[in-house]
């Protein structure tokens, strides 16, 4: 963070300072709601949770190197005492950001921003200094704490943008101010919150609303509740797809044997080949969403292409691929999941293990409302009509409904099983997999089947990751 008093912090957020013999004293280290990870100069923010209350660990953060503690009440320790500990943290944020003067990039979508998000990082940072959002810390904590890591030294700031309902993307705007705001897709994730994909269109929407007029909105020209956001903003406007009307697109797009994507890039700046490390068909997509990013901000197309096709995988648990030594293929995309992410992974699955055994581990996948059994249906059915060798459904009701899908769709018979949980998945695979197979295994991430890769991995010891 940017060096700033503890009496300019108190301005800043409205507080109180308590306990404080110098208030001229800075903070010049992170801001942090988890006192192990206090390092010298941080600032710790006290939070109260379901189960912890950040305030019994004030004495210990300041132990550890904390100048002071941001609370609710006084502690006893330096301290600055306001009325919301969450409320403070983001005009905290505001006011770090705004003093910076580096270009902010927002983005959200319902599926792809993680990914996307570290595409855009490992892109830009060969231009400048880049601070990016860690994992998937999208929320109204995660982001002001994200956009509290910037220095001085920093020139662009890429923010993931989460949203469970309408106003949230509009508040966190509020806090970090975008000039580039990117919306990937619009799709069925949390469609049972939000009540349906029109809603979720108002809600990613207000990303591209936030933009100032000297600003540009990243769309999607492939998904058309996207490219209508093209009408809530005075900003300019840069289409990323693989239609032909794209400013930034994709041709002869080909999924290799290893399931990594190549395509030719085309700007407007020029074309260029990208050949990506990642999995999936489904990144091409968000390549060419960094890579409107990235032209946008002066990149040329050879840059960017040399970029995307060195560019790997920052956050755990996406398409997270391994070979252990007796030649099985691990495939963790364990993370999440959603209909788009499944047909996604499903396909990717297909492309890796051609002419190899391929078995797709799979989960519960949350928060579909009304369209939970035919979302459910559809993904059993696809496993059938890609040939997966063998569908392995993990849980309670959704799953059945995925193994019902893929024996209605075929004559699988034993080529299909539900069972109970993480653990008796684990049973079956150790005793059926043989040198050469595939195992894809994605879930939503309360189902927690990142355990079963886990699990397939240790029992073969040490794994050389690709």
């Amino acid at each position: 963070m940017i060096a700033l008093s503890l009496a300019e912090i108190a301005s800043v957020v409205g507080g109180q300072t308590h306990d404080i013999p110098d208030p001229s004293v800075q903070v010049h280290g992170p801001v942090v709601i988890d006192s192990r990870q206090v390092a010298d100069g941080s600032l710790f923010a006290a939070f109260v949770g379901e189960r912890v209350d950040g305030h019994d660990y004030a004495e210990q953060a300041v132990r550890a190197g904390a100048v002071a503690v941001l609370a609710q009440r006084p502690v006893g320790v330096p301290s600055i005492v306001v009325e919301d500990v969450q409320t403070a943290l983001g005009a905290l944020a505001r006011h770090v950001v705004r003093r910076l003067g580096a270009t902010l990039v927002g983005l959200t979508g319902s599926a792809g921003k993680t990914s996307t998000k570290d595409l855009i990082a490992q892109v830009l940072r060969r231009k400048a200094p880049t601070v990016f959002t860690p994992g998937s810390l999208n929320n109204e904590i995660g982001l002001p704490l994200t956009a509290l890591t910037a220095t001085a030294e920093t020139r662009f700031l890429v923010l993931e943008m989460g949203a469970r309902g309408i106003g949230h993307i509009a508040y966190l705007t509020d806090l970090t101010p975008p000039r580039i705001g990117l919306v990937l897709n619009v799709g069925s994730a949390h469609i049972g919150e939000f009540g349906g994909r029109e809603q979720i269109a108002q809600a990613k929407g207000e990303l591209v609303e936030a933009l100032p007029e000297d600003g540009a909105a990243i769309l999607n020209a492939d998904d058309p509740l996207v490219r209508a956001m093209a009408s809530r903003t005075k900003a300019k406007v840069l289409l990323f797809g693989e239609s032909g009307e794209a400013d930034v697109r994709a041709e002869n797009v080909r999924l290799m044997d290893s399931g990594q994507p190549a395509f030719m890039l085309h700007t407007p700046s020029g074309a260029s080949e990208v050949t990506m490390r990642l999995y999936g068909e489904h990144h091409v997509s968000n390549a060419l969403a960094a890579a409107a990013v990235a032209h946008e901000l002066g990149m040329s197309a050879t840059e960017i292409a040399t970029a995307l096709s060195e560019a790997g995988s920052l956050s755990r648990w996406r398409m997270e691929v391994t070979e252990r030594p007796d030649g099985v293929t691990i495939v963790n995309d364990a993370y999440n999941a959603n209909p788009e992410s499944m047909r996604a992974a499903l396909r990717a699955l297909a492309a890796m293990g051609k002419g190899r055994r391929t078995w797709a581990v799979l989960g519960k996948m949350a928060e579909l409302g009304d369209e939970a059994l035919a979302e459910h249906d559809a993904v059993g059915r696809l496993a059938v009509r890609l040939n997966v060798g063998k569908l392995v459904a993990v849980g309670g009701r959704e799953a059945s409904w995925l193994q019902l899908g893929a024996y209605n769709e075929g004559s699988w018979g034993e080529e299909s099983v539900h069972v109970s949980d993480a653990q008796a998945a684990v049973d079956l695979l150790r005793s059926e997999l043989r040198p050469g197979d595939v195992v894809l295994v994605k879930a939503s991430r309360s189902v927690g089947l990142e355990s079963v890769a886990q699990a397939l991995l240790d029992a073969e010891g040490e794994v050389a990751a690709r």
